[in-house]
């Protein structure tokens, strides 16, 4: 009698890496929901999948299949922001929560940027355009409104709400074009910073906020665990290297910690801390290993 199929169940950084692989089959909303995985490592991403869905589809029955975009970005509003209550969460900015989508669909609560995931998926339900922004320090939304031989975009503060203004975006920017040196002969147009920001970039940031989170609290075997994600994500991004390799020098993981040092080091030739970071690996190996006799 034949033995029956066994399958390995693959690692939750293993399966994070199979999503992201590719570009172009990367889902933005499985990504980002698996990123909670390091924290609920029992967290089942269909069933959040499946509650996005449900949640999209109970919209999409309510809305006239001859309704143009401004009507249906009206439904999507009142539904996602009203009825469902979602916002950000005010009290407790900073919570990883507020990062994992599990937990903002449960609580109503999140930042800009997964607020953003799940109301562009809502947005797509309903035959939408909607993409994220990296707008320097809040995380937008951008719809595109054709309607006829207009064309248009309403740019909508997932944290609030709000639909902003050209002068309001203006307003959000000066403070960033100021501290960059972006004013006078050197003004950077706004439609530069309103720029769609590709799934990868998206996931990105939610992990950054997430590592500026951990790493504020020193909370190093959480930091590395996103730092695992990031250089999966980001295998050509050396910052991110090197930043778990220090991370894994305070674990006392000292040969990790020399490895990926040294990837930095080899491809960051020119960086402001080769100099450093050269004396800390020398440092990692003459301390970390016992020595041959």
């Amino acid at each position: 009698m034949a033995e029956p199929l066994q399958f390995e169940v693959p690692t939750a950084l293993e399966y994070f890496s199979a999503l992201v692989a590719d570009d172009a089959t990367l889902s933005l909303l499985e990504a980002a929901a698996a990123i909670a995985q390091d924290d609920f490592p029992d967290l089942d991403t269909q069933a959040v999948l499946a509650e996005v869905d449900a949640l999209a589809d109970k919209l999409k029955r309510r809305i006239p299949a001859d309704a143009v975009p401004v009507q249906r970005l009206r439904w999507l509003n009142r539904y996602f922001f009203q009825e469902l209550g979602f916002a950000g969460n005010v009290n407790d900015y900073y919570d990883p929560r507020n990062s994992y989508l599990h937990s903002v669909l449960r609580t109503r609560r999140g930042i800009p940027i997964t607020l953003a995931v799940l109301y562009i998926e809502l947005a797509t339900h309903i035959g939408l355009t909607a993409r994220g922004v990296s707008f320097p320090g809040h995380f937008l939304i951008k719809l595109r409104m054709n309607t006829g031989h207009q064309h248009g975009e309403v740019v909508i503060d997932p944290f609030t709400g709000h639909s902003l203004s050209r002068e309001e975006l203006d307003e959000l920017l000066g403070p960033y074009k100021r501290n960059h040196g972006l004013t006078g002969d050197f003004d950077a147009p706004l439609g530069l910073f309103l720029q769609a920001a590709p799934p990868r970039d998206v996931l990105a940031r939610i992990l950054r906020n997430l590592k500026e989170i951990h790493r504020t609290a020193g909370d190093w075997p959480r930091l590395v665990a996103v730092l695992h994600r990031l250089v999966i994500l980001l295998p050509h991004a050396w910052e991110e290297r090197r930043d778990r390799g220090l991370a894994l020098a305070e674990l006392g993981h000292v040969a990790q910690a020399v490895d990926d040092l040294s990837v930095y080091l080899e491809h960051r030739h020119d960086a402001d801390d080769h100099a450093v970071l050269t004396a800390r690996v020398l440092e990692l190996r003459d301390t970390g290993w016992p020595r041959l006799h």
